[in-house]
């Protein structure tokens, strides 16, 4: 019996040495390898035989078996090498070859927010500030303002990232720790906008992502007041959208200003949209940055980049700017 396989075995392994395609090699396998296989005939007269020659029939089906397995894999990898080479030769593309028209790209929505938000904050007299993505609990929190116990803190609100001690290193989740660094780096008067990237848990739905972009403002002068921050807001949101679009404030509480309010902008149908927040920097932000607060006073703001795109172009939906389907990005 066993001669029987070794001379099926070793004939089966010339069959797949000339093999031409891959239809043939599953036709050999399912022949010496299915259940209608010699080898599957064989094991199952093991049984009948005396435990010594049942033994070594045993070993021999299973050496025959394991000889022939990696017969078809070598064949399989071959065929299969010529049919990804064909694939590849039918697929490439001449890029020697020139179009009868050149496609022209455009900026992405979001970068045209953002430079357009640039260029309106510029004319104003601020400047532009950069600082990293990743942050310690200083800037993110404890220079905010922000207590270890504000729920802002928690991994269901932040990213932190594994170095250094547990919750002390985190993707920034506002751009506001540009405004401390700043502050501690300059000296009064400060007028900046800080554009950037910020993380959040958030699941990504029609006006959340937990990937955007930010932009915030600090102003820090002598004799800043509250009717300076409406009136800054107020002019780049004209500037932005048109003369015609009003603001107005709603009075809110974040932890690093104080008064702290939401503001929002007119639709043409009469109601109101909420764009972002702002408020009189905190005392206590602008002596963890080494300022007096009796000299001087300051004022921020800050709102998403990505929703004022999606607004500005009547998106309903803010993952749109994000799925790059080119269908949808060639309409602007």
């Amino acid at each position: 019996m066993i001669d029987e396989l070794e001379a099926g075995a070793a004939e089966a392994e010339k069959r797949l040495e000339a093999a031409v395609n891959l239809d043939e090699v599953r036709a050999i396998d399912a022949e010496i390898l299915g259940k209608k296989s010699a080898l599957t005939a064989a094991k199952k007269q093991l049984g009948g035989l005396e435990p010594d020659e049942r033994r070594a029939a045993g070993m021999a089906i299973n050496e025959l078996r394991a000889r022939l397995e990696a017969a078809v894999a070598e064949a399989d990898t071959r065929l299969a090498a010529g049919v990804r080479a064909a694939q590849y030769d039918a697929e490439r593309l001449d890029l020697s070859e020139r179009l009868s028209k050149i496609q022209r790209g455009s900026l992405h929505l979001t970068t045209q927010a953002r430079d357009r938000l640039e260029d309106v904050f510029v004319g104003m007299g601020f400047t532009i500030a950069e600082g990293p993505e990743v942050e310690t609990a200083w800037y993110n929190f404890e220079a905010l303002n922000i207590p270890e116990w504000h729920p802002a803190r928690g991994s269901f609100d932040t990213i932190f990232v594994d170095l250094g001690e547990p919750e002390e290193v985190m993707l920034r989740s506002h751009t506001s720790p540009v405004q401390i660094r700043t502050m501690e780096n300059t000296e009064p008067p400060i007028y900046i906008v800080a554009p950037g990237r910020t993380f959040r848990t958030d699941t990504a739905d029609a006006t959340h992502l937990p990937a955007f972009n930010q932009i915030e403002g600090l102003v820090i002068d002598r004799g800043i007041t509250l009717g300076d921050l409406a009136g800054t807001i107020d002019e780049f949101v004209r500037s932005f959208f048109g003369g015609e679009v009003k603001t107005r404030l709603r009075p809110s509480y974040f932890p690093f200003t104080e008064p702290s309010a939401e503001f929002d902008i007119s639709r043409p149908d009469g109601s109101w949209l909420e764009l972002g927040g702002c408020g009189m920097v905190h005392p206590n932000v602008l002596r963890n940055c080494g300022i007096d607060p009796e000299v001087w006073q300051g004022f921020a703001f800050g709102f998403g980049i990505d929703r004022l795109a999606a607004m500005r172009y009547q998106l309903d939906d803010i993952r749109e700017l994000v799925n790059s389907d080119v269908r949808f990005l060639r309409q602007f």
